[in-house]
């Protein structure tokens, strides 16, 4: 039996240029996922991110935390937005900041984030963007990625749904390091969703498990 397209909310911040939204929109587009992105929820209006979606055809609303004076408000507000648009997953891209215990506890495995390091490695507040991959480097890893995880009420601490690998060289710098992990999470994320939307993704404690296509 065909499964319902879902329906899926991402999440933007700042001034981000949205690749990783883009990748999420392109596989709806394409079929490879079941669904389509119908709204675009960013912290500032004039982002690349919330342009791309508006030239795409997809609904757009601005949620800053400037506006409220108390998180609880927000957290209220925010989930008021994702419950009117009837949305089914929810996905973080470039959203930097944690969300409230409304969300995500209504939303319970059915909000995702992509990090650029292998879980649970280089991780936490304050570890995003060019941070990680300086830290990769001073550290000496060997390999790096993208983590495709679901989200709680922690920094990048949800259980891991899909890891891609990226070597990394003596002469990456954390520039060179970025372009080739943001590659790999440009397939890792939509594949992340396919499965959700396939029905395919049991969660056990920290461990998800994929089922296999029946037949």
């Amino acid at each position: 039996m065909s499964r319902e397209p879902i329906r899926i909310a991402v999440l933007v911040s700042g001034v981000g240029r949205g690749s990783n939204m883009q990748s999420i929109i392109d596989g709806c587009t394409s079929g490879r996922i079941n669904g389509s992105v119908v709204l675009v929820i960013g912290t500032k209006d004039n982002a690349p991110a919330m342009d791309r979606a508006r030239a795409a055809g997809i609904k757009t609303a601005v949620i800053s935390p400037k506006e409220f004076s108390d998180p609880d408000q927000q957290d209220t507000h925010m989930l008021s937005v994702l419950h009117d648009a009837n949305i089914d997953l929810v996905c973080l891209a470039g959203y930097m900041r944690l969300l409230g215990p409304k969300c995500v506890e209504k939303y319970k495995n059915r909000i995702m984030n992509v990090h650029p390091a292998l879980l649970p490695s280089f991780c936490g507040e304050g570890m995003f963007g060019h941070h990680v991959h300086e830290a990769v480097i001073a550290r000496g890893a060997r390999i790096s990625g993208a983590t495709v995880h679901f989200v709680d009420e922690k920094y990048d601490t949800g259980p891991i749904i899909v890891q891609a690998i990226v070597g990394v060289e003596d002469s990456d710098t954390p520039d060179t390091l970025a372009a080739k992990v943001l590659e790999v999470e440009h397939k890792a994320y939509p594949d992340a969703i396919a499965l959700f939307a396939e029905d395919r993704l049991e969660v056990d404690g920290l461990r998800v498990k994929v089922r296999e296509i029946p037949g």
